[in-house]
């Protein structure tokens, strides 16, 4: 248990709080107002926001796509240059999250911005970023990470920098509401994933953040039961256990593994799957390869956030395809994509990405992805 933490983002949520613009925006500042595909003029935010920046010089840029793209980044970046701007509100999900990010540490760069993705350039300043959430899955309103898709040669790469954090994340859940099943569907599985990655590891004794995890997924568990039956709260519910998946608590001084992300990854560069559903066909196909190494956290996992009574962790796993499957994904890469060379493609990705040996003990090779990959097609 050894670490730093700071987490500067202020978190204001609740039912009409996007008002609260006007306090933590200052009118000095030249606003570009960025967003995804549009939904947002449909459920009310977009019209809120307007209102709310009545006062400030502010810009739009919207179009910022699932799975954001270099390529339309890009565009924003010279668009927010061109009107000489200082700060990026975010109004969408984690990909207009992630996408703000990308435009901030880039946007006084002078090279490619991908430079970022690739660890070719360190920001030492960046615009400042506000996030209105709209989506709940990734936590990235009050993170670091971004993750990025380069369309010219469909790669899928993520960056951290302490720019990052936004200054503040409003989390209104109300507009979650206007969200369809497969979107609140994926904010469940996400969440789920991203608190498995820092959960599923080894032992290790940091009791608070074993048992927050063991909590966060049981509470998921809930909601993928209840998910026909959503209330005000059942919302709410999502919108904060997402963003506390992934705000930097659950590990502190602990082994993270990622390695389901990072072949979930090459899967939605290569062939645009959600996120989310790549999470869902890679790990439990991930947990049953390394079942030996992952034996100690499955059957701990099963006791306390599952509840059996068994000394089989397979039996785990089963538990996790099938609460994947009780919320209608498809658990196979073939349902997506009818490509023959999944394996070499993503097994090529992930070698020229330098993920070679990774996993929370650095076991996962060529050889372990080719049998997960062969297990999830």
């Amino acid at each position: 248990m050894q670490f730093s933490y700071i987490n500067p983002t202020r978190i204001e949520f609740g039912q009409g709080k996007i008002k609260k613009i006007i306090e933590l925006v200052s009118k000095e500042d030249r606003v570009l107002f960025l967003y995804g595909g549009g939904s947002i003029k449909n459920n009310g935010v977009y019209d809120q926001v307007k209102d709310t920046l009545s006062n400030h010089t502010w810009f739009e840029f919207g179009g910022i796509e699932p799975n954001p793209k270099k390529e339309t980044l890009d565009k924003a970046i010279a668009y927010g240059r061109e009107n000489k701007v200082d700060f990026i509100l975010a109004v969408g999900g984690g990909s207009v999250i992630d996408g703000a990010k990308y435009v901030a540490n880039a946007f006084f760069y002078d090279g490619d911005g991908w430079d970022l993705l690739e660890g070719k350039y360190t920001p030492t300043k960046a615009l400042k970023i506000g996030a209105i959430l709209t989506l709940a899955a990734t936590g990235s309103e009050s993170n670091t990470g971004s993750v990025i898709t380069k369309k010219e040669t469909n790669e899928k790469r993520f960056f951290h920098s302490p720019f990052s954090y936004p200054q503040f994340a409003i989390l209104d859940p109300d507009v979650l509401k206007s969200l369809d099943e497969r979107q609140l569907v994926n904010g469940v599985v996400d969440a789920f994933v991203h608190t498995c990655e820092q959960y599923l590891t080894q032992n290790h004794g940091a009791l608070a953040q074993d048992y927050y995890s063991e909590g966060l997924l049981r509470a998921l568990i809930k909601l993928a039961d209840t998910f026909d039956k959503r209330d005000d709260l059942w919302y709410a519910n999502l919108m904060w256990i997402a963003n506390q998946a992934l705000n930097g608590i659950l590990g502190l001084g602990v082994p993270q593994d990622w390695a389901t992300h990072f072949i979930g990854h090459e899967l939605s560069g290569l062939y645009g799957i959600d996120h989310a559903r790549t999470l869902a066909i890679i790990q439990p196909n991930l947990l049953t390869i390394l079942v030996d190494e992952k034996e100690e956290k499955l059957l701990q996992m099963g006791q306390n956030v599952f509840g059996l009574d068994t000394s089989n962790p397979l039996d785990v796993v089963e538990k996790i395809r099938a609460l994947y499957a009780s919320l209608n994904i498809d658990l196979k890469i073939s349902s997506y994509t009818d490509d023959k060379e999944i394996i070499e493609k993503v097994t090529s990705l992930l070698e020229k990405h330098g993920f070679t040996q990774f996993g929370d003990r650095g076991t996962v090779n060529k050889a372990v992805v080719v049998k997960i990959l062969e297990k999830s097609i």
